[in-house]
């Protein structure tokens, strides 16, 4: 047979759909298990872990076929529970992969304490930045006479007097005593003094 009379044969046409439909198949198992190596299409909604506790992060996480990773505890903060998350990353709402690992951070199970800084003839406007850089909080603030206005000259927390280094919790509210800028005694008495020096210059 010649070779112009085979290419044109039933037996060569057959050999070529037999062909195409080996490479089709192929194709075809090779897609699917592309797709399914990668996960194409199919992406999880990270859920919101904000006051979870860490079992309950293992539970929601384990029933979407993700992991967590516990980061460390943070600072307590009253407005979460103890020992339940605070921060997550990636964020509630993002898109990952099955099998994604979720970072978190845990709320500590109270406040750690602090020392308090030594404030004292610091002006107020020095004090406060100072005492929310450790983690304290501005509290009643009253004065009293002073020469150096708004000078502070006392430390309280509960009615109690602080003196600098003392230990109190983060987040406690440190009332201060400022000088009111005068020098201690009232007109009546500038009045007292000025008197005889007048009557003098009248002579």
């Amino acid at each position: 047979m010649s070779l112009r009379h085979y290419l044109t044969s039933k037996v060569f046409l057959i050999q070529v759909l037999i062909a195409m439909a080996i490479v089709a198949i192929m194709g075809f198992l090779f897609m699917h298990w592309l797709t399914y190596t990668t996960n194409h299409g199919e992406e999880i909604t990270v859920p919101n872990l904000s006051k979870l506790s860490e079992q309950q992060v293992g539970e929601q996480l384990d029933a979407l076929n993700l992991e967590y990773v516990l980061l460390d505890s943070v600072d307590y903060n009253k407005d979460y529970p103890k020992h339940s998350v605070v921060e997550q990353d990636p964020i509630a709402g993002s898109k990952v992969k099955e099998e994604r690992k979720i970072y978190i951070k845990i709320n500590s199970s109270g406040f750690s304490m602090v020392r308090i800084p030594n404030l004292i003839e610091k002006t107020y406007r020095q004090a406060i930045p100072t005492l929310k850089s450790i983690g304290l909080e501005e509290g009643e603030i009253t004065y009293k006479p002073y020469l150096g206005k708004d000078m502070v000259l006392e430390m309280h927390l509960n009615g109690k007097k602080l003196n600098p280094g003392d230990k109190v919790f983060k987040s406690s509210k440190i009332d201060l005593v400022l000088g009111d800028g005068k020098v201690g005694f009232d007109e009546t008495q500038l009045d007292s003094i000025a008197t005889p020096q007048n009557a003098t210059d009248g002579q």
